[in-house]
């Protein structure tokens, strides 16, 4: 007489069958939910046991276990792994908080030379000192774990993120005094008037390379390399500084190229502007507080030109707070970028060839930041 199952058998609606079908010919999901796909459409099709378990190279019990498992929780949750207890966690909870305050102190304050930890000292660091703390669970800990802890708290001990500290005591009266400028300025932009006070936002960049190639640059080509080929080498004539002056109400540029930016190319960067602003009654500066700025030789040449010239000083580390820091991020990414020249001079004809073409269709740069805070009476 022949075997008859007595095992309940697995009803599928037409959507768990195209799905099953689907997974059973996968390439992309996980062999485990294939392989347990393809017995339930066996057995649904009304393979024996043994038959099923021959056709996937494996045992009985296993493929009894994924049937039991469908016939109990329907075909597609039976594909999932049911979740576990897994294994008791070695480490209690008070080492790990040990682990955290250990990271969130510097390895200077426990004898080493490293200025920062790395996992694998912080991990050597426990196991020598955790039977003292009674962290007797941290004697194997390796740095894999240790990383893991530092992650599930959200700390890289090992990594360094800069900020800068607000050392100036009247930062936030100084702030106000620039934005006041530029609120100013957007009134005489939004009114279209002819205001009698030229606004000009300076500041100097020194230390602009003059570097030489010992070899010519390859130019692209195509189907070869897709960009400029140069030799690491190179030949360095020394630095200049360029000072320049932003006109917020116009977009001009007035600019110059010299070796220094001392008290003496200051004074003649101010005579510039006085000359070219003749038709303004006033000319006012917003300007750092470099000490070329506030010299006796700066002082004295104002005192000649009394009331022709108003400096408005950002906060202490606050450069962003002018303007003419854009346009000089903005010069450093394209015109600066990878310069070659051959002198000093040459690099000073290129930079103010440069400056001159921005002036032919001049920028008005805006500020927009906590504009709306500040009122003009």
């Amino acid at each position: 007489m022949p075997f008859v199952s007595t095992k309940a058998k697995i009803t599928l609606t037409n959507d768990e069958l195209l799905d099953l079908e689907a997974l059973s010919r996968s390439r992309t999901e996980q062999r485990c939910r294939v392989e347990r796909a393809g017995m339930i459409l066996d057995f649904y099709h009304g393979e024996s046991i043994s038959g099923i378990a021959r056709k996937h190279g494996t045992n009985r019990p296993r493929v009894e276990r994924q049937i039991n498992k469908a016939l109990q929780m329907g075909a597609i949750p039976s594909l999932s792994d049911l979740p576990r207890s897994g294994k008791a966690n070695r480490i209690t909870k008070d080492a790990k908080t040990w682990i955290v305050s250990l990271a969130c102190a510097k390895p200077t304050e426990f004898g080493y030379a490293h200025e920062t930890w790395t996992m694998r000292l912080l991990a050597e660091h426990a196991r020598k000192h955790c039977n003292e703390y009674g962290f007797g669970c941290l004697s194997k800990l390796g740095r894999g774990t240790v990383s893991k802890i530092l992650s599930d708290n959200e700390i890289k001990p090992h990594k360094i993120r800069y900020y800068l500290e607000r050392r100036d005591p009247q930062f936030d009266e100084k702030m106000a005094e620039v934005l006041l400028v530029y609120k100013e300025v957007e009134t005489i932009l939004l009114k279209d008037d002819d205001d009698m006070c030229a606004y000009i936002s300076y500041d100097e960049r020194p230390g602009i390379q003059a570097i030489e190639n010992t070899a010519p640059d390859l130019p692209p080509v195509p189907g070869k390399h897709e960009c400029i080929s140069r030799d690491h080498e190179y030949i360095r004539h020394g630095t200049v500084s360029l000072l320049a002056g932003i006109d917020l109400t116009e977009g001009i540029i007035t600019a110059t190229v010299q070796d220094r930016h001392r008290s003496a190319e200051f004074v003649d960067f101010l005579k510039t502007l006085d000359e070219r602003y003749t038709h303004k009654e006033k000319i006012k500066i917003i300007l750092d507080n470099h000490s070329a700025h506030i010299s006796k030789e700066t002082k004295a040449y104002l005192a000649t030109r009394p009331n022709r010239f108003e400096f408005v000083f950002t906060p202490k580390h606050a450069s962003w707070l002018n303007l003419i820091e854009t346009f000089f991020g903005k010069l450093a990414r394209t015109m600066l970028r990878g310069i070659r020249v051959k002198s000093k001079d040459e690099l000073k004809a290129r930079i103010m060839s440069h400056i001159e073409y921005l002036n032919e269709s001049p920028v008005i740069f805006r500020w927009k930041y906590k504009m709306n805070d500040i009122n003009v009476d």
